[in-house]
């Protein structure tokens, strides 16, 4: 079966044609990075314009690419929660329209169940049970996979999600934005216990994680350093911000693994891309003897095709949406 999926949640717009869930035939992505690094953030009212502007474009381009015929695409995918909620509407809308064009169904697909399904596209043989620590700009949580579409959320940030305090870290840091892979660039040159920085715990609730205390730690060195007119080492300090960051994030999941008592775990998001995080997951998963399933870094960040994946499992679940349809701005899982 093939799906058509759409992607627009945020400031990235993806269409994908995918077959049976698994197999990509087009990816197409179009970024607005440089655009949005001018303003060192994500502007909404831009970035839903620029969706208007390819998105139609970028439908017929993965049509192509595919090789196949639009009478041949069974059922449009769309992710409809969370994101900004103009962005995601340009997403939906096309989405309506393409599917009642082409006499199709319309799947609903949540944009974290997207996420987690880029691990099917990278590990065919992976399937549920198992936990995903998903991890994105937007978004931190752990999720107890039942089965393609029933999800438990087992911990999750209370604050800030940890791709957002990269982003501001690299602003106090002068890198810019998107702020994950400058980060990580610099971190690897830089010693990771060179500045003490806070791991936040939820008394009661073990698997809940906080980064807004992280985060306000580092803009404080930075900017007391500034005050002084010292001069900080910023490959030491995104070292130890990103090895806080892991170590908020790992040991969580392994425990909840453990009580879990599976012997799979992945993760999935943006912030999966993280060397420091993805290292030190190998480790930690080497030694419980577990499996561990970590996307490679095209399939990490927002794309079409994990949209179209997780959108036949909801396809074949009877998931189905109308043209009352609406996009929102946060939805549980």
């Amino acid at each position: 079966m093939y799906i058509l999926s759409v992607e627009s949640t945020c400031d990235e717009t993806a269409v994908a044609i995918t077959r049976d869930g698994r197999e990509v035939l087009a990816d197409v992505i179009s970024s607005q990075a440089d655009m949005h690094a001018l303003y060192g953030g994500v502007v909404p009212e831009i970035a839903s314009r620029s969706h208007v502007e390819v998105i139609s474009r970028l439908a017929d381009e993965a049509v192509s690419r595919a090789g196949i015929k639009k009478s041949e695409i069974g059922a449009v995918a769309v992710s409809y929660a969370p994101g900004l909620i103009g962005a995601v509407l340009v997403g939906v809308n096309f989405a309506k329209s393409a599917a009642l064009a082409l006499g199709v169904p319309l799947v609903p697909v949540h944009h974290i169940k997207g996420h987690i399904a880029a691990n099917y596209i990278a590990f065919p043989e992976l399937e549920p049970p198992f936990l995903c620590l998903a991890i994105s700009g937007g978004n931190t949580m752990l999720v107890d996979v039942r089965s393609y579409t029933d999800m438990r959320v087992m911990g999750a940030t209370r604050d800030d999600a940890a791709g957002e305090c990269f982003d501001k870290t690299a602003r106090v840091l002068g890198l810019g934005y998107p702020g994950g892979k400058p980060v990580d660039d610099l971190s690897r040159g830089g010693c990771d216990t060179a500045y003490k920085l806070p791991r936040a715990h939820v008394e009661g609730h073990p698997y809940d994680m906080s980064f807004s205390g992280l985060k306000t730690a580092v803009i404080n060195i930075v900017h007391t350093a500034e005050q002084k007119g010292e001069e900080i080492n910023r490959a030491d300090l995104a070292a130890s911000f990103s090895a806080a960051v892991s170590d908020s994030l790992v040991p969580r999941t392994m425990e909840c693994l453990r009580e879990l008592g599976y012997d799979k775990v992945a993760a999935a998001g943006g912030v999966a891309a993280n060397s420091r995080i993805r290292s030190d997951f190998e480790k930690a998963a080497k030694a419980a003897g577990v499996k561990l399933f970590v996307p490679p870094l095209r399939l990490c960040g927002d794309n079409g095709a994990m949209i179209g994946c997780q959108g036949y499992y909801e396809y074949l679940a009877g998931a189905r949406g109308d043209s009352s349809l609406n996009a929102y701005a946060t939805m549980e899982l």
